[in-house]
């Protein structure tokens, strides 16, 4: 991985370390346990995770489980798995929001004590109504100037469920005409009639984020609470939070903001990516077509080539969207250093060498990759007859047009030179197979392979010594961007309508023979079409390959 830059996250905690503020770096990564990490959580994931590495400190992975309605064991696994796939590891210890949910509500207590909060009985439109605008102060609800000691009857009334659900919430006592919303005495706790997974049937209350985060943050001992822009006006609440529990808590953490990732052409919602899944869009959430981080990892994306796309982006507090190009061009630079080398024909046609004998054939030795002679080599058994790629040849050819037609030479990588002599069509008049003739003095490294021709290399597979295989190719999910901020527009176009009918092409074609026993996972360049990862799907008889990227970097040739 190339070196980090520094960003103005590292500048300000060296600024705290030199003052004395803190003394040692402490982070946590937060994730909720209701769906699959994607890509747009990389940007905090990877912050989180590096920051503590970088000062030597610690990073926490707590999984923020304050919705129990949504949340699943396999999504907590799966979690853990993208993390140390990315090659992370939880150094302070792994929590859960819920460990805390006894601290909360006896801080809950304090503050109905102290004045600092009471119990509220608007209905959700209600307090709506009363918080006010962007431009009009809110109001204060009548019941905010209730007896400390009737809020707490009525918040440990609320605890033994003895209200419904949406009746009764605890608000925070701060400021109904502050001009940030978010002050306006936000909620803490609300009524949930939810089984939790870890806790069960004990709460029939539970805390809201915004208080439950920061005093989670504070319990650990973190000293840095790294998140996404939206957050930021998210601070003065949990500044209010932590400062009002102080003398309960051991540490004060210092949240700071930055850019959230956004990405062309790319899903980042999870309600919108549960949709896909449970809606039968796509397989599952490690479909390869999927922003997920368990998608990309099937398709053939490398822990190394993501955290270059993240460095590579940068860290800045200025909302920006990303060319998914970037994230590709990433991609295709690590593997194009690591991926062996292999032949593979997804849309074949036949071509047959009328001058080789039938039963002869010849070894044809290639490298496993050009750079690294260390990665040996492979061979295959060149005979009379081969596949091409059906769009290597054309009948009638266009200007320019250089590969496979009547009266053209073209050389077989590592094999001869073939001329074209002409081609034999089915009833109706689609072209079955290709007629060539061999030059039988220009096999590759021999005195006659220097003769230079103006047609072009063409990949190939031997027809006696290859395999069927199916190739899956991928492109976008969406046809347009989605504006994700205006999802609830009312003139907002339907989500699904928006997809892209081409997202996934299915081909059988043929490939190397050694495909067919490398491990699932493997990676390789299939020359002159793209870099494949062999998917989970493959069986004996029939190896699947997902193309992870294409060979095109168009971001590099924007960059120039």
């Amino acid at each position: 991985m190339e070196k980090e830059r520094t960003n103005f996250i590292w500048d300000a905690i060296e600024q705290d370390l030199a003052e004395g503020r803190y003394t040692e770096v402490h982070t946590r990564f937060p994730p909720e346990p209701n769906g699959y990490m994607h890509i747009g959580h990389c940007k905090a994931l990877i912050m989180d995770f590096l920051t503590a590495e970088k000062y030597g400190g610690k990073c926490n992975l707590r999984f923020d489980d304050t919705n129990p309605a949504k949340e699943d064991m396999e999504y907590v696994e799966n979690i853990r798995k993208d993390i140390h796939w990315l090659g992370f590891h939880w150094t302070g210890g792994e929590f859960y929001a819920s460990d805390y949910y006894d601290k909360c509500y006896e801080i809950a207590e304090d503050w109905i004590r102290r004045g600092l909060a009471y119990v509220d009985e608007l209905s959700k439109d209600e307090m709506r109504e009363y918080r006010g605008t962007l431009t009009e102060p809110g109001r204060n609800s009548p019941w905010r100037d209730r007896p400390w000691e009737e809020s707490l009857d009525l918040f440990r009334r609320m605890r033994a469920g003895e209200f419904p659900e949406g009746s009764k919430t605890l608000r925070a006592k701060i400021d109904m005409a502050s001009p940030n919303i978010v002050m306006r005495d936000p909620a803490m706790y609300r009524i949930l009639y939810k089984e939790h997974w870890r806790t069960g049937n004990k709460w029939c209350i539970y805390p809201m984020y915004d208080f439950a985060h920061p005093i989670g943050d504070a319990l650990e001992g973190v000293s840095h609470s790294l998140c996404s822009l939206e957050y930021e006006i998210h601070r003065p609440l949990y500044d209010w939070v932590v400062e009002k529990s102080a003398h309960m808590l051991p540490a004060r953490p210092r949240q700071i903001e930055f850019s959230r990732l956004n990405m062309t052409r790319t899903v980042m919602s999870k309600r919108y990516l549960r949709q896909l899944v449970e809606g039968g869009y796509v397989s599952g959430w490690d479909d390869p077509r999927m922003p997920t981080l368990s998608a990309m990892r099937r398709r053939g994306y490398t822990p190394r080539s993501i955290r270059n796309f993240v460095s590579l982006i940068g860290m800045s507090k200025a909302d920006s969207t990303v060319d998914f190009a970037v994230l590709e061009h990433c991609v295709r630079d690590d593997l194009g250093d690591q991926a062996p080398r292999a032949m593979a024909v997804l849309d074949p046609l036949k071509v047959v060498l009328t001058n080789w004998p039938e039963d002869e054939t010849k070894d044809v030795v290639l490298e496993n990759h050009p750079d690294h002679p260390e990665m040996g080599s492979r061979t295959l058994a060149f005979g009379r007859e081969l596949y091409i790629e059906r769009e290597d040849f054309m009948e009638v050819p266009v200007k320019k047009y250089q590969r496979m037609f009547p009266g053209n030479e073209v050389r077989l990588k590592g094999a001869y030179i073939v001329r074209c002599d002409s081609c034999v069509k089915d009833e109706n008049g689609n072209v079955t197979e290709v007629r060539c003739t061999v030059d039988l003095d220009s096999f590759s490294g021999s005195a006659g392979a220097e003769r230079k021709i103006k047609g072009k290399t063409l990949h190939w597979v031997p027809a006696a010594d290859c395999i069927p295989f199916e190739a899956r190719l991928y492109e976008p999910l969406l046809s347009d961007d989605l504006d994700e901020e205006a999802e609830d527009a009312p003139d907002r176009k339907d989500f699904i309508a928006r997809l892209n009918p081409d997202s996934l092409t299915v081909r059988r074609g043929f490939c190397e023979r050694f495909l067919a026993d490398c491990e699932t996972g493997s990676a390789f360049q299939f020359l002159r079409t793209g870099y494949f990862c062999k998917d989970p799907d493959s069986t004996p008889d029939l190896p699947v390959f997902n193309r992870t990227v294409g060979l095109r970097d168009t971001f590099a040739k924007q960059a120039k």
